[in-house]
This record gives C-alpha cells, sequence and structure tokens, in this order.
C-alpha cells in the first residue's frame, strides 16, 4: 500500500524489496520495526499483522542469535509480509536467515564487534554474496548513536565520519558488484539528519535513501522531530522510503506507520507542520524506539515517567536520552547531559559520556532529578 508520489524525485536506481520497489518514481515505502522478541513467535506474528493493517510496506525484526533465527522461519510460514532482518554484531547470522526475509540491514559500526581479525570488506562481501544468493536488498545502515570506531579518528564530527563510513561502504559493496542496496544516516537530532541526507544525496545522487530519524522518543515530540526532518527532505525529492522511530507501547506501534503516511500526505498536499527551531529551545528528551532490542519491557514506562517528571524543566536547555539497549546506548547516552542507558535488571546513570552508577528501575528516576536540578542551578 505503498503512497504515490506526486512530490518531486530524484533519479535514483531502483531497489526491489520482495514485493515493493522503492527508488527513482516509485512510491514512498512506509516501514515499521516489531518491538516483541523474535523467539515470541505468536506476539511477533500479531504485531507484523498490526504493522500491516496499518499500511506498512516493509517490516524489520532484529536477529541476535540462531534462536531468533529458527523462530523467523516459523514465522515466514505464517506471513507473506516483506521482511528486513536487523543484524547486530554476529553478520554471520546472515547466511542462515537471507532465505526467509527481503532485505538484510548491517550498521557498519557493528561489523567490528565479532571476528575483530577478519577484515571489514571480507565482512562486507560476505553479506553481499549472501544477500545475491538469496534475492535480497541491503540497507547500509549507519547511525550517530554507533559509528565505526576507526572512523571516529578520520573525521572532525559525527557527521563527518558518518558520511565517511556511509562512503566507504557503498564503495565496498559496488566493488562487489551489487548494486541493489539502499543506505541510511541517522540521528536523533532532526537538523543533523537534514544536513548530512542534503550531503549524501548530493554527493551519491542515484543512491535510494531510507529516512529516519533515530531515537526520535515519545508523542507528540516524536512526530515534531520526525516532521522536522521528514518534511524539509521530502520536499525538495530526497528519501524513498521512511521509518517513524517512537517510544510506544507494543499495542500501539501501528502509530509509527500511520504517522509516516500521514507526514507523506501532508508534504504531497503543500502541508507543513513542523518548527524547525523547535529543538534548540529547551528541554530535550531523547527516546529510543520500543524494539525486540529492549533488554527490559519497564523501558517504555521509565521514559515516559522520564517526561512527565522533567515537565517542569521544558525552558531550560537540557537533554536527557532513555536508551532501551546496548546497540545505541553508549553512543546516544554520551552525547547527552543526562542519559539513562537501560538493561536487563539495571539503568546505567550518565552525565555524558561518565557513568554516575547503576541503579534499580525503580530507584533511578530519584536520582536522575538530583542530578537534573544540579545541572540547571549550575547553569
Amino acid at each position: 500500500m505503498q503512497l504515490n508520489r506526486s512530490i518531486s524525485s530524484r533519479p535514483t536506481r531502483n531497489v526491489r524489496i520482495g514485493s515493493v520497489e522503492i527508488g527513482g518514481t516509485q512510491p514512498i515505502a512506509v516501514q515499521s520495526m516489531c518491538a516483541t522478541r523474535t523467539t515470541d513467535i505468536e506476539l511477533t506474528l500479531r504485531q507484523i499483522r498490526l504493522l500491516e493493517s496499518a499500511g506498512a510496506d516493509v517490516i524489520r525484526i532484529a536477529i541476535d542469535s540462531k534462536k531468533d533465527v529458527e523462530a523467523l522461519k516459523q514465522i515466514r510460514k505464517e506471513t507473506e509480509a516483506n521482511l528486513v532482518v536487523d543484524l547486530q554484531e554476529n553478520y554471520r547470522l546472515a547466511e542462515q536467515l537471507a532465505p526467509y526475509v527481503q532485505k538484510i540491514r548491517y550498521n557498519p559500526g557493528h561489523l567490528h564487534h565479532h571476528q575483530r581479525n577478519v577484515p571489514v570488506a571480507d565482512k562486507v562481501k560476505f553479506l553481499v554474496d549472501t544477500a545475491a544468493a538469496n534475492d535480497c536488498a541491503i540497507r547500509i545502515g549507519v547511525n550517530f548513536g554507533s559509528l565505526d570506531p576507526d572512523k571516529r579518528e578520520e573525521a572532525a564530527d559525527p557527521l563527518e565520519t558518518a558520511l565517511l563510513s556511509a562512503h566507504e561502504h557503498c564503495e565496498l559493496v559496488e566493488k562487489l558488484g551489487f548494486q541493489r542496496y539502499v543506505v541510511s544516516l541517522k540521528s536523533s537530532n532532526p537538523l543533523s539528519v537534514v544536513q548530512i541526507y542534503k550531503r549524501f544525496a548530493e554527493e551519491r545522487p542515484e543512491i535510494p535513501l531510507h529516512l529516519g530519524v533515530t531515537e526520535a522518543g515519545m508523542l507528540p515530540d516524536g512526530e515534531i522531530k520526525s516532521r522536522i526532518a521528514f518534511e524539509q527532505l521530502l520536499a525538495i525529492g530526497i528519501g524513498d522510503t521512511v521509518r517513524v522511530s517512537l517510544t510506544l507501547p507494543d499495542d500501539e506501534k501501528d502509530k509509527e506507520v500511520l504517522i509516516g503516511r500521514k507526514i507523506i500526505e501532508d508534504v504531497k498536499a503543500g502541508r507543513f507542520r513542523s518548527v524547525p527551531e523547535f529543538l534548540d529551545r529547551g528541554l530535550n528528551v531523547i527516546s529510543c524506539p520500543s524494539c525486540s532490542r529492549v533488554e527490559n519491557g519497564a523501558f517504555v514506562k521509565l521514559a515516559q515517567e522520564v517526561k512527565r517528571v522533567t515537565e517542569q524543566y521544558q525552558d531550560k536547555k537540557l537533554t536527557i536520552a532513555v536508551m532501551g539497549c546496548r546497540v545505541n546506548g553508549p553512543g546516544e547516552t554520551d552525547e547527552a547531559d543526562i542519559g539513562l542507558w537501560c538493561g536487563p535488571n539495571f539503568v546505567n546513570l550518565k552525565l555524558g559520556p561518565e557513568k554516575v552508577g547503576a541503579f534499580p528501575y525503580d530507584e533511578v528516576i530519584p536520582r536522575m532529578l538530583e542530578e537534573v536540578e544540579r545541572i540547571v542551578a549550575d547553569r
């Protein structure tokens, strides 16, 4: 149920993802990601159907173990949805899961975790060969919260690091003769998203782009942040598929799809609702989307509580990041004034890159507020 494209488009090449084709003059596809644990087959199928009913063209699930792969095999028997697998550290799992998905997403910043003695170029070749043999597309998913550590030494700031990483991996993939891929360059700051996508689109206009503001957070702020980026980019033809990343309860994940479709329709109709200056004023609570990588379901309620108890500081310039897993948790909380990086049983409280301590979920809020009050007083 892709949305017809009546807004301007770039002359990118087309990329097929199962029954969906993106790029060029193709309709803009809307994506989302399951928040359930992949090994819970019944709940994952229920969420896939929820997302499909909202109009999701592509649905992402996370695979981090052989148990996840076995669950995926069963899930595939029960759905014809276009599935994207979100690979984590173990890139070699791609070989086992590729027959059951339409696209493989890998993060260049994660390839160094597993088999560190194997060159990155060899790992990319393994992924490309696997995708080609199984009729899969690839997404090169660069994320400001988990950038390639080797590239950080080559660039002055995260934006330049992300661009370096994206260009390197595009070259690695294309040298192997593979062109069925898309690129994403995600940040939790919508203004950085606009800047980096414009840069990349100018430098590589032929590559289809997946738009997203990672850790956009809770509603209504999460929609506002997504609109700030999407409206400015879609209006000039940048963006071939979109994902709105929201912190939501499992039974409300369809809102990611509904809001994504609404933003596209609004841009097509010339309705622009965002306020680009929004982020430069006052409190900014960042929280990652609820997904299957979250290590404790209490993360969603914790994020909601952080937002509630900090409402009195709306006029204070302060960034608080609430992250649900180890994937982007360290990087995003490093950049925030106060970070809450959630583990299975404890929440790591941080001030920038410095860890204050680990606290139980029901004890971390009062401790966080102490730091909020201290920072506000100091400023």
